[in-house]
């Protein structure tokens, strides 16, 4: 960090709060000299003040932009107005903050301003965090300060978030930012084994354990020894295996399974759930020791309506995305993103992803407009991503060709009954996967793809609904 300010004290201040973060920085007192250094030696951001003798702040920036176009310039003053304000950033100012300023502000400004400025692999250049962690709202503001609270420190975190919000994302963001980088991110999603494995997973076997150990193995925990270890879903696991997991976190070691060789292991621990783990806790269910131990550190990651305001950049984003991956130039219209917008979207963000993507695969048009929104609105195969106002109407949109004769979905000619609750969803998913391979030419993976699920799920959908490939 290049710090460019007249003002020698509150320079020094400012680059010893830096450093108690790990960030180097280096003091300039003109405009003039930063040109210098920066002629000499790269600098990942550049902190200017505004009003300085023989070149001001503004002269600076321009300069910036003209020799540096990449290099992100975040602006500091104490007399800043609007008018200044929006002149700096139509001028390319990464940001402009006021003095004085918080110290929690100018880390969440610098680390923003870094990260968009690092090039990424495999994704659009102007696109710098995946899924989850895409946003500017107040809410997720706070979660950015939490995750590099947590990086900073070795303690055990527990994020906790409804399905889709991208718990799993702010754990690699903490693992990335942490001192353990270098060492190995290690996952287990609970809820995907039986307990009888669970254990087995995390800490290993010794030849012979039990039937079929013909070799020992290694679990997670040893596999994780220098780095992390992540557990989703930490709240459905058995007393047995809460047990076992306290011990590790209380004394870092463990024995395999089968053994008696005492393994130690160095290893931060972080757990995600979905679930009220305070409630299992009075309901028995979940020990109190452990959850003292595992929620040191608890970030909290908002449901998407919560911060509506991140809606439209995770709609450009995921557009964009897809648009790459799919090699499709494509724009969405203003009344198209006001509709995506009203939805309530009750699978966060991995739900609002698997719209866009279909979206993507299926416009007609180089812009996606509002008829492609509630078009596929309503062939969604989760009512629950209709709004009341829209639902209705977006069904009768559909095209008639989708639509079941009525006499085969009331089970019996010419009765004017409804079908039971069962019936109709089982026609609605059936009518889906028709349709999913309709658009993907016969293609199964494709179709997989775009209906959000698995190709084994999608294959023993079409199995279970007799539908030949």
């Amino acid at each position: 960090m290049l710090i460019v300010d007249d003002d020698k004290p509150l320079g020094c201040v400012l680059k010893a709060m830096l450093r108690q973060d790990k960030l180097e920085a280096e003091h300039v007192l003109s405009g003039r000299r930063a040109l210098e250094v920066l002629e000499t030696r790269p600098f990942d951001v550049v902190i200017t003040d505004l009003r300085m003798p023989q070149m001001d702040g503004m002269e600076l920036l321009a300069e910036l932009r003209r020799r540096w176009p990449a290099l992100p310039v975040l602006m500091l003053t104490a007399h800043g107005t609007v008018a200044t304000a929006v002149e700096a950033m139509r001028l390319g100012a990464a940001s402009f903050l006021l003095k004085p300023f918080e110290r929690e502000q100018v880390l969440f400004e610098l680390r923003k301003a870094a990260l968009s400025s690092a090039p990424q692999a495999d994704q659009p250049p102007d696109l710098v965090l995946d899924n989850g962690l895409i946003g500017e709202s107040p809410a997720m503001r706070e979660v950015y300060q939490l995750i590099d609270r947590a990086a900073s420190s070795n303690a055990n975190v527990l994020v906790r978030g409804e399905s889709g919000t991208g718990k799993e994302r702010v754990v690699e963001a903490i693992h990335q930012r942490s001192a353990r980088a270098a060492g190995p991110l290690v996952k287990l999603h609970c809820a995907a084994l039986p307990d009888s494995l669970i254990e087995d997973e995390l800490f290993g076997h010794e030849r012979g354990a039990f039937t079929g150990a013909v070799a020992r193995r290694q679990g997670r925990f040893e596999l994780a020894h220098g780095g992390t270890i992540f557990l989703d879903e930490i709240g459905d696991i058995s007393e047995a295996v809460q047990v076992r997991l306290l011990r590790v976190l209380q004394e870092r070691c463990f024995e395999r399974i089968g053994g008696s060789e005492t393994i130690e292991v160095d290893v931060r621990v972080i757990t995600a759930t979905h679930q009220d783990l305070d409630t299992r806790c009075r309901s028995g269910l979940f020990r109190r020791d452990l959850l003292y131990r595992l929620d040191v550190l608890p970030i909290w990651l908002p449901p998407l309506r919560d911060r509506a305001d991140d809606i439209v950049r995770l709609v450009e984003h995921f557009v964009a995305l897809f648009g790459a991956e799919y090699e499709r130039s494509l724009t969405i219209d203003d009344e198209a993103m006001a509709l995506l917008h009203a939805q309530p979207w009750p699978g966060n963000v991995r739900e609002l992803r698997n719209f866009i993507e279909r979206l993507v695969v299926l416009a007609c048009e180089a812009t996606i407009g509002a008829v492609d929104v509630r078009r596929e609105l309503a062939r969604a195969p989760l009512t629950s991503t209709l709004s009341g106002s829209a639902s209705a109407q977006s069904v009768r949109d559909a095209p008639t060709k989708h639509h079941t004769d009525s006499r085969r979905l009331s089970g019996r000619e010419g009765s004017s009954s409804l079908p039971s609750l069962g019936d109709a969803r089982r026609d609605a998913e059936r009518r889906y996967l028709l349709w999913a391979l309709e658009r993907c030419k016969g293609n199964r993976t494709q179709a997989a793809r775009i209906s959000g699920v698995s190709r084994r799920t999608f294959y023993n959908l079409l199995e279970r609904h007799g539908i030949a490939s």
